[in-house]
């Protein structure tokens, strides 16, 4: 995806469908190129965010005024420009907790 034509949708409502957001930005009168909600690698579930993608930076630009503060399925949307997406750091682990186990070396009965 281009990212001056991509933008980024966030609040939205978990049991919201990509065809429904895709309908819901073409009653304002903005054609879409390309909808994806973005979904939990291991529940499968909606983040309640996603993405669609404009033909034009112009049809982007009109699709947030058109969208942002809207209300759908009870969500108010919050709409702006993608940000490109950067790269983690660190090892992903928490360094602020000290060791682990449990302690006291025998077993006890």
């Amino acid at each position: 995806m281009d990212e001056e034509k991509k933008l980024y949708i966030g609040n939205l409502e978990f049991g919201v469908t990509e065809d429904e957001i895709r309908k819901f930005i073409e009653e304002k009168g903005v054609t879409v190129k390309e909808v994806k909600i973005i979904n939990d690698k291991f529940t499968g579930k909606s983040k309640g965010f996603g993405f669609a993608e404009f033909e034009t930076e112009e049809q982007a630009t009109q699709a947030i005024e058109a969208l942002d503060g809207k209300e759908l399925n009870g969500r108010t949307m919050r709409v702006s420009k993608a940000r490109k997406m950067q790269p983690r750091t660190g090892t992903g682990r928490r360094d602020d907790f000290g060791g682990g186990g449990f302690g006291g070396g025998k077993f006890r009965r």
